[in-house]
């Protein structure tokens, strides 16, 4: 079995047992989570007490069709993360390549599963496996490839897997449109754009047949009774996400001018993300914390630094006075 380093951002427990502090006291930018959320009201107490139905479960998918422009059959799951290991277990392991760097579960899940994980540079270089993973926009550097590009490996791949957890901004990137048919999974992730990673939703779009077998791995209830409510009411409100989308790239080019002042190399990222070029990583990861602020920094780089945009104006107040110290 292929070893795969399976390290993640949100580990803001390592924060605090090396810098102390209590959680209400840190800002945790070492992810790419909203952290302006959407606002959830008070649900029906049936959410809390009583299993899903099958109703809910399909309103959930009708509105989660109608957000991500597609027709496709869809299952909803606790998170992406869910539909990531689950997605190994569709077919016998063989060659699998992932577009990299990126979010390294995918290679771990897949060698978990038996799968002989390749990691490749290019598109071209992901034709001829027998899956292949594309994350589009990348996770760390925001690499984006237009669907046209992403779609010109149909055929080429036994299974192309599109992982769309930080396309919400930017939905004229989303292959989720042009899903159904065999041999493409397409992975989308609620709690990052809106800001709600807690309630463990996220969905995988494909053909019948895969959505049909991820279902069954997957149980009766893979959401909860609260993620079904608050995603139903979030999803389908489409100005929240309008503005939303408008506000974080404004954020986006905010926050590089404060890193940049700081003498920081913009790398790339996402309007949920940026990532930066540091002289010693460790080092600016170490200054941030003293400010109580955690960020992201990669065993394969000396240099990268990712960080979250922050919420409230005094997170940014705060970012500000670190870097500027």
């Amino acid at each position: 079995m292929n070893q795969q380093i399976r390290d993640h951002g949100g580990d803001i427990d390592l924060g605090m047992a090396r810098y102390g502090g209590l959680p209400d006291q840190w800002i945790d930018l070492s992810t790419g989570i909203n952290r302006m959320p959407y606002r959830v009201p008070s649900l029906p107490i049936e959410a809390w007490t009583s299993l899903p139905t099958k109703a809910a479960q399909a309103r959930l998918l009708q509105v989660a069709g109608a957000a991500y422009r597609t027709d496709a059959p869809m299952l909803a799951v606790a998170g992406a993360q869910a539909a990531i290991q689950m997605i190994p277990q569709l077919g016998r392991p063989g060659c699998a390549r992932v577009l990299s760097p990126t979010y390294n579960e995918h290679a771990a899940s897949l060698a978990a599963a038996g799968w002989t994980a390749e990691e490749v540079g290019s598109l071209d270089a992901l034709e001829g496996a027998d899956l292949a993973v594309v994350v589009n926009p990348n996770n760390p550097d925001g690499r984006i490839h237009s669907p046209d590009e992403i779609m010109g490996l149909a055929g080429k791949v036994g299974r192309l897997v599109v992982d769309e957890s930080f396309v919400d901004p930017v939905p004229r990137f989303s292959v989720a449109p042009m899903a159904g048919k065999a041999g493409l999974l397409v992975l989308r992730s609620f709690g990052k754009f809106y800001g709600l990673a807690g309630i463990r939703l996220g969905f995988v779009v494909g053909a019948a047949g895969d959505i049909a077998n991820l279902a069954e791995m997957a149980g009766p209830w893979p959401v909860a009774g609260p993620a079904i409510a608050v995603g139903t009411m979030a999803l389908a409100d489409h100005e929240w996400a309008r503005m939303t989308a408008l506000r974080l790239g404004t954020e986006a080019q905010r926050i590089d001018a404060l890193t940049t002042r700081a003498g920081w190399r913009l790398v790339g990222g996402c309007a949920l993300f940026r990532l930066y070029g540091t002289p010693d990583a460790i080092a600016a990861q170490d200054k941030l914390a003293r400010f109580r602020i955690w960020s992201r920094i990669f065993p394969h780089s000396a240099h990268w630094l990712r960080l979250g945009l922050p919420g409230s104006p005094a997170e940014w107040e705060r970012l500000a006075g670190a870097l500027n110290c």
